[in-house]
């Protein structure tokens, strides 16, 4: 801070338990009486709901702060913003899931460099300064082998900024006793080294750390559930068709739920949305992993070769938003993609511009078309049980990982940096699901 070079950053890297949290939260305090103002992003609104109820300070998106939502013949675009802020340090939390483009939100940003946009944003304002803070252990974005904005060389190097690096190790003495910290710290440790060595768990000693095999899985998940309530409790797996046979187990078995879509549920949103949302809401649009529950099931109806339901929303992570009415895509909650195959979607597409024939001028017709509700309904996968990347910035005080199909060959060190940040979505216990006998 006291550095007069006016392009200066900061990242501040920490594993899980080293105090990073704690740490920030003494800078926001600290910089307030030497007269700066602090303002707090994270990638995503689940990320910053975290980031709020750890520093009691309200948080916001990268791309709600950064970004201001256009419309254009029926295309939504996105525009920087201008900096209004003077003397003021930028904390950007969960740093890691930050990529060089836009595509890591996907749709109207992919032609958007996140990285370069939120840099540009922060040192357009007079006298403000960037924090970067992130857990280098985590996965990195959806492509890259690393996390850019955790990389001081590249920061300084592709931006011309003077940035300076602390990296916590050590964890403090509070979180010591915690199995959870414990064993992933350990493989954290495994991960600093060059070749790969199979990571083993300790158990002993440690309640908050259990090893279950699939015959306990159901107590057991009924035990979480009824203790911490369905916001608190998620299942992370290593695939997308693994999600769903666990997010129709916890339907049926747990929840009691045989419709295909009733009130109650919790829904996760695969695919960002512009349209259901006004351009001044808190939350800027429907982000795709932004979780919903449904207040009610409206109607079902098919269109288009596709099933469609009518529903009323709550976005889980915006708790200040009034709820929404929406059209939902039935057919994504059981694909093994990640979201509706490009061929179904294409035909979505195709269908909807039939409806739309009798305008001649093409420019309106492809409005039109934009801005059919249809054509916008969202596409949802149940929001119980997801893969590790979709869990990535958020934390449940019940998680639990499953092993799922796992070669030897599959062992290396990105399946340690997939276990680490699975493991680390916990707060208060973690099940370990039909782990092999070589992990114990």
């Amino acid at each position: 801070m006291t550095d007069s070079h006016r392009f200066r950053s900061f990242v501040l890297k920490g594993y899980a338990g080293t105090g990073k949290t704690t740490m920030m939260g003494a800078i926001v305090k600290t910089i307030g009486k030497l007269g700066w103002n602090t303002v707090l992003l994270a990638p995503t609104g689940r990320a910053a709901k975290v980031l709020s109820n750890h520093t009691g300070k309200k948080a916001y998106t990268i791309h709600k702060k950064i970004y201001s939502r256009k419309t254009r013949d029926g295309y939504s675009y996105f525009e920087l913003l201008p900096n209004m802020h003077t003397q003021t340090l930028f904390v950007i939390d969960e740093a890691s899931m930050i990529g060089k483009d836009g595509g890591m939100m996907g749709g109207g940003f992919q032609s958007r460099n996140l990285m370069e946009d939120l840099l540009r944003f922060i040192y357009r304002g007079k006298n403000c300064l960037a924090i970067f803070v992130g857990d280098p252990a985590q996965l990195p974005p959806v492509g890259l082998a690393d996390s850019p904005a955790l990389d001081s060389t590249y920061i300084q190097e592709t931006f011309s900024l003077k940035t300076y690096e602390v990296e916590l190790k050590t964890v403090v003495r509070q979180a010591a006793d915690s199995g959870i910290l414990l064993n992933a710290t350990a493989i954290r440790n495994l991960l600093e080294s060059k070749n790969f060595i199979f990571p083993t768990f300790q158990l002993s000693g440690y309640p908050d750390v259990v090893r279950i095999n699939g015959q306990e899985l159901q107590d057991e998940l009924e035990w979480a559930f009824s203790n911490y309530g369905s916001d608190g409790v998620r299942v992370i797996t290593r695939s997308n068709k693994r999600a769903n046979q666990y997010n129709m187990q916890v339907r049926s078995r747990i929840f009691w739920l045989d419709n295909e879509l009733n009130g109650g549920d919790q829904l996760m949103v695969v695919k960002n949305n512009y349209f259901w949302l006004p351009e001044d809401s808190s939350a800027g649009f429907i982000a795709n992993g932004d979780i919903l529950t449904v207040q009610k099931v409206k109607g079902e109806s098919e269109m288009y070769g596709l099933r469609f339901a009518d529903v009323e929303v709550r976005l889980v992570d915006y708790p200040d938003l009034p709820e929404i009415e929406t059209k939902v895509i039935l057919n994504t909650l059981q694909v093994e993609g990640p979201s509706l195959p490009a061929e179904q979607h294409k035909q979505l597409f195709e269908q909807i511009s039939e409806d739309y024939s009798d305008e001649p001028d093409r420019k309106k017709r492809m409005e039109k078309i934009m801005n059919d509700p249809w054509y916008n309904a969202l596409q949802i996968k149940f929001g119980w049980a997801l893969t590790c990347h979709k869990a990535q910035g958020g934390q449940w005080p019940v998680v639990f990982v499953d092993q799922g199909y796992l070669t030897d060959e599959m062992m290396d060190q990105e399946f340690l940096r997939w276990l680490y940040t699975a493991i680390t979505r916990a707060s208060v216990k973690l099940y370990l699901v039909n782990f092999n006998d070589k992990f114990f």
